[in-house]
């Protein structure tokens, strides 16, 4: 699997405010509210909850959750009223300090990019719509799981999915292995659309089921938003690179567009 390290910014115009903003929201709630992982009864009242959104009830106390044949005890605590709102604060609550810095870092590289063709109060509107849309996927799979769904990764798969429409050709330095390789956009993030159907197959063909705790169905319905948005949006996009950039020739940014 392709690591992104960093992606090809030269051509970029200005600070990016939003992107730099949403990643500091979710440091400070992880280590602010979240006590770096400590505060555990926080992590079950602001995560979202399948059962919850779905019916409209605050889960409290112990609930028994069968996964892969194994009984678990969910600890919910009261949560927030409209219960809703969940689906808001789950956006920005990490499991891990490896969920944590590994969100951030796709967030960091390939937030700029989007925002600066977007715009500031766009893209933020997207990101929280394409986070929206991938709670709404996972909960689509299992509408009576009581197991917490939380974490950035949902609306990053948005930035995601448009950034490979918008940006296919801008090159992207990943690691593979032991080696840092520089691939087109398309390449790097088409083969993270590829392993997140791959690993998550299991989750998607058995509601309920869970691999290691990744929502893969969040990540899929995040990033098909990212794509139809970006594809509807594109059109209409001003282009605020510089010129010279291998995406900027054209309304659309495929390759041959002009």
């Amino acid at each position: 699997m392709l690591i992104p390290l960093s992606d090809d910014d030269r051509r970029l115009r200005g600070p990016s405010t939003v992107t730099t903003l949403l990643v500091v929201a979710n440091v400070v709630v992880w280590s602010g509210f979240q006590g770096c992982g400590d505060n555990v009864p926080f992590l079950y009242a602001w995560s979202a909850t399948p059962y919850e959104l779905t019916t409209g009830i605050d889960l409290v106390g112990p609930q028994e959750v069968a996964v892969g044949g194994t009984l678990y005890g969910i600890p919910h605590e009261p949560g927030p009223s409209p219960i809703w709102i969940t689906v808001l604060t789950a956006m920005f609550m990490h499991g891990s300090w490896a969920h944590l810095l590994g969100n951030l870092l796709y967030l960091w590289i390939f937030g700029d990019n989007v925002e600066h063709r977007f715009g500031r109060r766009v893209f933020l509107l997207f990101y929280l719509v394409s986070g929206v849309a991938a709670t709404a996927a996972q909960v689509l799979l299992d509408p009576a799981s009581m197991l917490p769904t939380l974490g950035a990764s949902g609306a990053i798969s948005g930035v995601l999915g448009a950034y490979m429409v918008l940006f296919p050709r801008n090159r992207v330095n990943a690691l593979v292995f032991l080696w840092v390789v520089s691939v087109p956009a398309v390449l790097a993030i088409g083969a993270w659309v590829v392993f997140q159907f791959v690993e998550g197959w299991s989750t998607l063909s058995e509601p309920g089921s869970v691999d290691g705790g990744v929502a893969y169905g969040a990540h899929i319905g995040g990033f098909a938003a990212g794509v139809a948005v970006a594809l509807l949006a594109r059109p209409f996009l001003r282009d605020r690179r510089l010129p010279g950039d291998p995406d900027a020739g054209s309304i659309d940014g495929w390759p041959g567009d002009g």
